[in-house]
């Protein structure tokens, strides 16, 4: 039994989850509705097929090199102030995209958006983890998932109808006034600020330039590959990434503390599987967004309804996974649910131009299945791995990992238009190139998820 105080805290701790979980809806939403509505901003821009994947691939960007940065600045100002600012900053931009007037323009605001998104995803798990003692941690951490998984639900179904019957403005703007809501909700449940002053030192600005430059010239080089200049971007990011490990190993207040990796098998493995599945996962929907739509007809309201059954599934076994993480090995649930995920790439792999929309919709539903296994036992493990001192860097590694994998996965079906329907307008003619770049996309995303289930079994 809890005495008034553990009540108290408990109390408190549910709230902030209520903050958390009402941000965590924000992204995720606006990402899997904007699946939907990309050929009607492609129509209203007169976007050719590769630039539609940067809507997605420059705000992953501007997320995935800012995180680590924010979450050490968050050390030392406080988790709190640094989360409502990128709260305050993501609805902005986000409600500015609605208003954009050119692809241009539209691509800067969704670079700030993706600002605003590090400065949440950077602290919002190492708060979440701050709040909650390790016995209920995992079932925390797999509402928090749940409700990620629910909004990846919403999006396809509520997007796809704002975008058939309102326009795709109405999905910012939707997405700009959940933000406007969790504002006072974090400044009101939120009660501490979750400073960490145990090391001494000024804020290490050369380091997050070389850390955010060389992780913007991977994930840029990649996404282009099919280009020589995409080769050399490649290798500057990979340079200058590895001078930012040697500049952190010596600097006395490091931006990222690179021995949290180096020297914690179980963080490093957790990390590496975290990063793969996203990787092997994230780009499916916006694939089959495009097959849905182009290839088989269907408008953005029947394709979010085919979507819709992935989420669905996904916030369902989260829920289990994360209570059960409490209780069972999270390793093996985790790496039970990426061996599940691999089966539904497997099914992918026979996808064509008629496939009936039930087998979709049956893949779809593996992949769910196998998804939500392993995300929140895989979050709890990386997060109990590291002591409290290194929450926040935790939690903003963590992120960047699952952002860099969803940029590693849109970089792949990228470079598989690129290669096969270049930087066309999609019309039918190339719908048969399409189907191979879908094809291919699907083999890399089988082989990522072998090499993963073979990462977590090392656990």
């Amino acid at each position: 039994m809890l005495d008034d105080t553990g009540k108290g805290r408990l109390v408190e701790a549910r709230r902030g989850l209520l903050v958390i979980a009402t941000a965590a809806f924000l992204v995720p939403f606006m990402g899997s509705a904007l699946n939907l509505a990309l050929p009607e901003i492609g129509a209203a821009f007169s976007m050719k097929a590769v630039t539609l994947t940067w809507l997605a691939m420059i705000y992953l960007i501007s997320t995935a090199i800012l995180q680590v940065p924010f979450a050490r600045l968050a050390d030392r100002v406080g988790r709190k102030r640094i989360f409502c600012r990128g709260v305050l900053l993501f609805s902005a931009g986000t409600f500015l995209c609605g208003l954009a007037p050119s692809v241009g323009v539209l691509l800067a605001l969704r670079f700030l958006a993706g600002v605003g998104s590090a400065m949440m995803f950077g602290t919002s798990t190492a708060i979440l983890t701050s709040l909650f003692p390790p016995e209920r941690r995992g079932w925390a951490l797999g509402v928090n998932v749940a409700v990620v998984y629910a909004a990846l639900a919403a999006g396809p179904l509520l997007g796809g109808m704002l975008t058939h019957y309102l326009g795709w403005q109405l999905l910012f703007f939707s997405s700009a006034a959940v933000g406007i809501v969790v504002l006072p909700l974090a400044r009101f449940f939120l009660r501490g600020e979750w400073v960490e002053e145990a090391r001494p030192g000024r804020f290490d600005w050369p380091g997050s330039l070389l850390y955010g430059t060389g992780l913007a010239g991977v994930i840029y080089g990649f996404s282009i590959l099919a280009r020589p200049a995409g080769w050399a971007c490649f290798a500057v990011g990979a340079i200058l990434f590895t001078l930012f490990v040697f500049h952190e190993r010596r600097h006395a207040s490091p931006v990222f503390n690179v021995r949290l990796v180096s020297g914690n098998r179980l963080f490093r493995l957790s990390l590496l599987a975290a990063l793969i599945n996203y990787a092997a996962t994230s780009g499916v929907a916006f694939m089959l967004s495009i097959y849905l739509q182009y290839v088989r007809g269907l408008d953005a309201r029947q394709a979010g309804l085919i979507l819709i059954s992935q989420a669905c599934v996904q916030s369902l076994c989260s829920l289990a996974s994360g209570r059960l993480s409490d209780r069972l090995s999270p390793a093996r649930l985790a790496t039970v649910g990426m061996g599940i995920s691999t089966v539904g790439l497997a099914g992918l792999l026979f996808l064509d131009a008629t496939t009936p929309f039930a087998v979709v919709v049956a893949l779809l539903v593996v992949l769910g299945i196998g998804f939500g296994i392993f995300s929140s036992p895989n979050t709890n493990l990386i997060m109990s791995s590291v002591p409290r001192a290194e929450y926040g860097q935790a939690s903003a590694i963590t992120g960047t990992a699952r952002l860099t994998g969803q940029a590693a996965s849109m970089g792949i079906a990228g470079l598989a238009i690129s290669l096969y329907v270049g930087n066309e307008k999609l019309v039918p003619a190339l719908f048969p190139g399409f189907m191979q770049s879908t094809r291919v996309t699907f083999i890399l995303f089988l082989v990522l998820g072998l090499v993963g289930v073979r990462a977590s079994m090392k656990r």
